[in-house]
């Protein structure tokens, strides 16, 4: 995840930008001069908040609850002061590279500032709060037996038993009502931040971020979801046929959604954890790297030296020694911090740093690669203005990692010792792409989904009271699931997860899962690779690092089409290359589900 808390209209590459005041606005200032004045002292006043923030996500108490809240309070009205300045310019005649920076200044953030410093104030405590309830949050069961996060979700990873995967699954959502009203006044205050910035509310303005009309947006992005809604309708249908066979069909029905907790995961966002259940051969080319891990002695550094080895590979700089030193990658024994991992771009690209409880697991040491691929988006456009430090739109952040694990074939992990052999066959084929997309193709309707309701909360098509209700009609249309016990509104199931407190847009996932396929078939095309795409590794290869540094280094200073037809010459976002990436699977899951009834 790239964690940009607070983030300003100036959307993306002010990094967590903020001030200690309001910025008063210079006599006779051209547009040039006022981007220039801005992003200075954003470079000059940033340290401070980044700071509080990095505090508060790694010592969770009090006081760094009043100082994060502070920060933040700085960073609104500062945000406020910027945008109110920016609209003067907005039709500025000017060079294109100004015109770009007051474009994106004017941009929604995720909490866009009210200009009411009493509602700032208040905008950023509320964000504060909830996102300290979330980090401290445990599930105390009957037995009086006390866990956190990461341990319940070990027992969802794992277990099959069902009465004790409802049991955690249900304790966990234990933790999010108390912040339910304090949700509910968040989407208030960041309404009023949005009208006040200029958009209808803040789903507007969050649509507003892909160089695009918020209407343009809203339809691009139901184009790419009906590219791979098949091949995920089948998926289901199979996952919910074996999970039958494994719970019984009392408990999981032919003709109903899949109960949400038999999935592997808290939010059954990914189900790979379940591929035992699903193997379609037995036992064929398995690749245990979670065996080799433990059995070879990795530690959380080792881990993470092993993925930022695959950057340097294709001839990306060298990770800075400050990031070791600075980076969290082990969960503290003696305090509470957001294990959530995060990647984070402090002091104008000079000590980038993750914040991860890293786990001796093959999950884990892929999460790094994602965070890596943060990292290093940021290595490579330090040398732009503050202003064009960002992705191209926030789905490129986060789709950089991911296409490099799409790289950790057999072949690469046999290369770094972690399975001792390569098994090519028509069953092995159909094993490794059964594993992957019950996290790649599972993850699909979950990303779309979570920013549709937050869409819907914003514009008030979902009211308050109804919060829970559309959380899971939203999950039934989507994914095809349910919740596995009644659920009313005293809960909220949709605070469970990070990004509702953390306030994390979420469709830039969605996007990411689509364009990771997209730029690995570009990349390999670079590498000049010949055959099926999914045996495709650009590991050690300088021609596709090339490319793919090129493409970083653009940060956000051109239109994404522009960033996107540098690294793989289309200019629209495409699922097709996910469809050529598992034909195998799909031809496959459409015999076994012949007989079957699908949907749901």
């Amino acid at each position: 995840m790239n964690l940009k808390k607070y983030s300003l209209v100036l959307a993306a590459g002010l990094a967590l930008a903020s001030s200690v005041g309001t910025v008063s606005a210079a006599k006779k200032e051209t547009a040039k001069e006022f981007v220039e004045r801005i992003q200075q002292e954003t470079i000059e006043i940033s340290k401070e908040i980044e700071a509080a923030y990095w505090v508060r996500s790694t010592y969770i108490t009090s006081d760094t609850a009043v100082l994060a809240a502070k920060a933040g309070e700085r960073a609104l009205a500062f945000e406020a002061s910027v945008v109110e300045q920016a609209k003067k310019y907005k039709d500025a005649k000017t060079d294109p590279e100004t015109a770009r920076a007051i474009e994106l200044m004017l941009r929604g953030s995720s909490a866009p500032a009210p200009t009411d410093p009493k509602l700032q104030a208040e905008l950023a405590q509320v964000l504060t709060d909830m996102e300290g309830h979330y980090g401290s949050g445990k599930y105390c069961n009957e037995k009086g037996e006390c866990r956190e996060l990461q341990e319940l979700e070990s027992v969802l990873a794992n277990s099959r038993n069902y009465d004790e995967l409802l049991d955690v699954w249900q304790g966990w959502r234990t933790v999010s009502p108390v912040y339910r009203k304090t949700y509910q006044r968040f989407v208030e205050l960041g309404n009023q931040g949005a009208k006040d910035s200029g958009f209808i509310d803040l789903a507007d303005a969050w649509k507003s971020n892909y160089d695009m009309t918020s209407e343009e947006f809203t339809t691009e992005a139901s184009r790419l979801w009906g590219q791979v809604k098949p091949f995920y309708n089948e998926l289901q249908c199979h996952v919910r046929a074996k999970l039958s066979e494994e719970y019984g069909e009392d408990k999981v029905p032919l003709d109903q959604p899949i109960p949400a907790h038999l999935l592997g995961n808290m939010w059954s966002q990914t189900w790979d954890n379940i591929y035992p259940i699903m193997e379609p051969h037995k036992g064929v080319a398995s690749l245990d790297v979670t065996a080799a891990l433990k059995a070879q002695g990795y530690d959380e550094k080792r881990m993470t030296e092993t993925a930022e080895a695959f950057f340097t590979s294709l001839g990306l700089p060298s990770l800075p020694e400050s990031f070791y030193k600075n980076s969290l990658i082990k969960k503290p024994a003696d305090r509470n911090v957001v294990c959530h991992a995060s990647a984070w771009d402090l002091d104008n690209g000079n000590d980038p740093r993750i914040k991860q409880c890293v786990e001796i697991n093959e999950e884990q040491l892929g999460t790094l690669h994602h965070e890596l691929g943060h990292i290093y988006y940021y290595l490579m456009y330090k040398d732009q203005s503050p202003v064009f430090k960002g992705g191209a739109h926030d789905g490129f952040h986060e789709a950089i990692g991911d296409t490099i694990q799409l790289s950790m074939t057999p072949g690469y992990l046999k290369k770094k010792g972690l399975v001792s052999e390569v098994v090519e066959s028509p069953e092995a084929t159909l094993n490794k792409q059964m594993k992957l997309a019950l996290e790649k193709i599972a993850f699909l309707p979950f990303g779309k989904m979570i920013d549709e309701w937050r869409w819907k909360v914003f514009s008030g098509e979902i009211a308050p009271e109804d919060y829970n209700k559309g959380w899971w009609d939203l999950r039934t249309e989507y994914q095809g699931i349910r919740a596995p016990i009644e659920r009313t509104e005293e809960h909220f199931d949709a605070g469970a997860k990070y990004h509702i407190p953390g306030n994390t847009p979420y469709t830039r996932y969605f996007l990411s899962f689509i364009m990771q396929f997209q730029f690995h078939k570009a990349l390999c095309g670079k590498a000049g690779f010949e055959g099926p795409l999914h045996e495709c590794s650009i590991y050690d290869n300088k021609d596709a690092g090339k490319a793919l540094g090129d493409m970083l280094a653009l940060g956000q200073s051109k239109p994404w089409p522009d960033a996107m037809e540098a690294l793989t010459g289309q200019r629209q976002m495409d699922a097709s290359a996910i469809i050529d990436y598992f034909a195998p699977l799909n031809s496959w899951l459409k015999e076994q589900n012949k007989d079957r009834q699908c949907g749901w």
